[in-house]
């Protein structure tokens, strides 16, 4: 089926498309707001300046669109018909450039997360956004690792009670 606008007309929508505050991305901050996760937005000082980056769990959040980003096996995505060299290459720099950041980060110690948007779906939603909580709290317990005590195990432990022959007799 050919495109029903002009390629001025599809132009104009393409271009008014924006990479922040998407309704993907809204979904994902206010859900991870609820549960008292705190983040900033769009750190520059953060390789491929992810969408939501949670320091205390040295993670950063992507979110990304299953179109600009060439998901690939997804519903969503879809080559264009028309422009394709274009678009090619366009997605292909766009994965490139994604795994480029996803590996800086890994290599600087930060753990990636990379929602996707057909996984935002209502039916999806809650199972993604649990999977996202659970990748966070490994990521707080591989960072603060819980202490451990060491027991003595040469000597018996004092105990505290009276012994158990003690219960249930009384003294007369």
């Amino acid at each position: 089926m050919p495109d029903p606008l002009t390629p001025e007309q599809r132009h104009r929508c393409m271009s008014h498309i924006r990479s922040r505050n998407t309704k993907p991305e809204l979904k994902v901050r206010q859900w991870l707001w609820q549960r008292g996760y705190r983040y900033r937005l769009n750190v520059k000082s953060v390789p491929g300046k992810p969408d939501v980056v949670l320091r205390r769990y040295r993670t950063a959040i992507f979110v990304n669109g299953c179109f600009w980003h060439g998901h690939s096996g997804c519903d969503k995505f879809r080559m264009p018909k028309s422009n394709v060299d274009f678009w090619q290459a366009k997605i292909n720099r766009n994965r490139e450039r994604d795994q480029l950041n996803y590996q800086i980060l890994l290599q600087n110690g930060w753990q990636v997360i990379v929602v996707w948007e057909c996984q935002l779906t209502p039916a999806r939603f809650e199972q993604t956004m649990w999977e996202v909580e659970l990748r966070l709290n490994q990521n707080f317990l591989s960072i603060y690792k819980p202490k451990t005590y060491a027991t003595p195990t040469d000597e018996p432990l004092p105990i505290a009670a009276e012994s158990r022959s003690a219960y249930g007799k009384r003294e007369k």
